[in-house]
């Protein structure tokens, strides 16, 4: 195949792009690449792959059968926005300070990452990772 897919997006479905935004920056320090006029929809500087966020009722309007919602007070979807970082120690203490839910304090694993996990104020399972 000459021109293999390459991942371009992660698409997060949140009930309020713009509280999300703000939260992301705040908590994990990213900047904001982009917000649509209309409000429903954002990307955050991440990389070479988009991390974007779209509002729930136009994510519906595109699909013909929404997925569940994520939400704070069920478990998390089974999925996970992994960010790297050099310092997971301070970036876990970063997120949780801004409000995040920890979930998994920083480890280190047998294959040499440190890593750790917190839920968003949305519900989304977030892994903070050192590069491998």
């Amino acid at each position: 195949m000459p021109n293999p897919p390459r991942l371009g997006y992660v698409i997060v479905h949140v009930p309020d792009v713009a509280s999300t935004v703000t939260f992301w920056e705040r908590a994990f320090g990213l900047d904001t690449r982009m917000v649509h006029d209309a409000g429903d929809y954002a990307e955050l500087e991440t990389g070479a792959t988009t991390l974007a966020f779209v509002g729930e009722s136009f994510a519906a309007s595109q699909l013909d059968a929404p997925p569940r919602p994520n939400r704070p007070d069920v478990p998390p979807a089974a999925i996970e926005v992994c960010l790297v970082m050099d310092d997971v120690e301070a970036a876990y203490r970063r997120a949780v300070r801004a409000g995040a839910t920890p979930t998994t304090e920083p480890a280190a694993t047998p294959w040499g990452q440190t890593i750790a996990y917190v839920r968003d104020e949305d519900g989304i399972l977030v892994e903070l990772a050192s590069p491998m």
